[in-house]
């Protein structure tokens, strides 16, 4: 008996675990197959004006030597987050919609991942630095430019900009030494860790439990400092004199608290989702999911 006959049952047994650069398999929107280039305008409208809107306003900020100061700095840096997070799920997205190809290396997969969470962390921590950055013009106006300083902001974008990236490298890198094993479909147009580790059929604890200590440490404490900052602005305009000066002191957060609930809403209601609604249909986990990545970097512009 030859030797391929000999070796053919090992190769069978092997072959439902991949434990080498898998290919995985993008969906996409399941069962809207046949409507698939009709389902993409939209998504390329959001692309459009998301990718031209923060082009936009940082072309604005770059030309006009008034915009050189710290809010614009911060503006620009906004833009840029959510510049990248468009540009990162932009290739697949369109593979999927526009020329049917659903197939995505390991290594590409996993770009993909880093790339989408780490621009999500720096979203939220531009948020957070936005939100001081009101507070101190708002509760201590006089102290505002002692405070807020170019200087500081250039700072503070650099340890925002590392943050993210930094502590996702040891869970991303991970992903290389598991095993995957089974089915090899991911429910979106795009990869997710969340996803991704699910298709692991080995441990996962170490993953799970450092991500959700990334998320806490990370998105949940920025919310939590972003809302007390918030409480103490809050404190302060209702200590005016007058309601139009408390008007016109609120009206100066308005596009950030409108930032911050495009941003933060959306996410923390795909986490619910994700931990409490498993039994919720798949196409409420794809909306949301679809809301809390494409519609941000969308209205942030507009707002």
């Amino acid at each position: 008996m030859s030797d391929q006959y000999l070796f053919r049952p090992q190769f069978m047994a092997l072959s439902n675990i991949t434990w080498f650069s898998p290919m995985f398999y993008l969906t996409g929107f399941p069962g809207l197959e046949a409507i698939k280039h009709w389902i993409f305008i939209p998504f390329l409208f959001i692309y459009l004006v998301a990718i031209s809107g923060n082009c936009f306003i940082l072309i604005i900020i770059k030309t006009n030597p008034h915009l050189h100061t710290p809010m614009y700095y911060l503006l620009s840096l906004l833009a840029l987050t959510d510049l990248g997070l468009s540009v990162s799920t932009l290739p697949t997205t369109i593979g999927i919609f526009w020329f049917n190809y659903h197939e995505i290396y390991f290594e590409a997969c996993q770009i993909q991942m880093f790339c989408i969470h780490s621009f999500s962390f720096m979203e939220s921590s531009v948020l957070l630095v936005m939100s001081f950055d009101r507070f101190v013009a708002i509760c201590q106006p006089m102290r505002y430019s002692v405070i807020i300083t170019s200087q500081r902001v250039v700072r503070v974008g650099l340890v925002i900009i590392l943050r993210g990236p930094v502590a996702l490298v040891p869970i991303v890198l991970l992903l290389k030494a598991f095993p995957y094993c089974g089915s090899q479909v991911l429910s979106h147009s795009y990869c997710l860790h969340q996803e991704v580790i699910h298709l692991a059929c080995t441990d996962t604890t170490f993953n799970n439990l450092y991500g959700l200590t990334l998320v806490v440490f990370t998105v949940m404490l920025d919310l939590v400092l972003i809302a007390l900052s918030y409480g103490l602005i809050l404190n302060t305009v209702a200590g005016l004199a007058s309601q139009e000066e408390r008007l016109r002191a609120f009206q100066t957060c308005t596009s950030h608290i409108c930032a911050v609930l495009v941003f933060f809403v959306p996410m923390m209601g795909l986490s619910l989702l994700h931990r409490f609604g498993k039994q919720a249909p798949p196409a409420i986990h794809l909306f949301m999911a679809n809301v809390y990545l494409f519609v941000p970097p969308m209205l942030n512009p507009i707002v």
